[in-house]
């Protein structure tokens, strides 16, 4: 079923000087405007677009990609603030509308990137986003068990901790002691379930449960790689005694402990050091 703020893929059915014309169902036929048209594309190809209102209230398609689509998080810049509300950059032609009652009590800044979810508008079926996230994360955490990995995004700071939206859909925390690397707000990483607790709140790792248990040698490398932020800059080709004031060991044990600790998959090789493979960043 053809969705306003998600992806379809539509059948062309007539074309036209200013684009073409796809079968949108329900909606009847969507323009897809001329700069957004594939190239070769003919009556009877299938297009995959994105459908939503132009600034006309039109519903239109494009084959822009936004950062994300309705029901979805996203890390985004404000690009204006009107009297109305605040209006974000999120990758199409037309920017996306926050009211100011979907804003918190410190109201959006231009220049400012925020958390937002965006949603559609029942009544009026305009997509838009709230920076109010609490009302649309899941409190009922009967779909995790201990140690599944999901993907998280970070989105908030406490004494404690960071906060994350854990699969775009329930909240957690990763507590400041199991964090060894830079975390930074709207930042996306792959972490793991820790701990679900009595209240239902979760506790998060950002890494595999069992690398805490690696014992000997390689668990000494790597709880000097952790306390060091989860990157060291010792190689294979680092000098013996370099390697001894740091780990404590000679070089052939070094070398087998970070063999055993690579052959785990808990850590990269990278030309000037190793790192903990705690997470995958999403810069894009």
């Amino acid at each position: 079923m053809i969705q306003i703020g998600k992806y379809s893929s539509l059948k062309v059915v007539k074309e036209v000087d200013f684009g073409v014309y796809l079968d949108g169902d329900r909606f009847g036929e969507i323009l897809l405007p001329s700069r957004y048209v594939p190239t070769d594309c003919s009556a009877g190809d299938t297009v995959e677009v994105f459908i939503y209102r132009d600034s006309e209230d039109r519903i239109i398609a494009t084959t822009d990609k936004p950062y994300a689509t309705v029901g979805e998080f996203a890390f985004l810049k404000v690009v204006d603030v009107t009297d109305i509300g605040a209006f974000l950059y999120w990758g199409l032609l037309k920017d996306l509308f926050v009211p100011f009652k979907e804003q918190k009590e410190n109201k959006m800044q231009k220049g400012k990137f925020y958390i937002v979810r965006i949603y559609l508008d029942k009544q009026t079926e305009r997509i838009a986003a709230s920076a109010r996230l609490e009302q649309f994360l899941d409190n009922k955490p009967d779909c995790y068990k201990k140690g599944d990995e999901a993907e998280l995004m970070i989105y908030s700071k406490s004494e404690l901790g960071y906060l994350a939206i854990i699969n775009n859909s329930h909240a957690g925390l990763i507590y400041n002691d199991d964090v060894f690397t830079t975390l930074n707000i709207g930042q996306k990483i792959t972490g793991y379930i820790k701990n679900i607790r009595e209240d239902g709140k979760i506790d998060l790792f950002l890494q595999k449960a069992g690398y805490g248990k690696v014992e000997g040698a390689a668990g000494d490398v790597l709880k000097k790689i952790e306390k060091n932020g989860g990157f060291i800059p010792v190689t294979d080709k680092s000098a013996p005694e370099v390697i001894s004031k740091i780990f404590g060991t000679s070089k052939k044990t070094y070398k087998k402990a970070v063999g055993l600790l690579y052959k785990k998959r808990i850590i990269s090789i990278e030309d000037d050091g190793i790192r903990i493979k705690k997470h995958k960043s999403d810069n894009s």
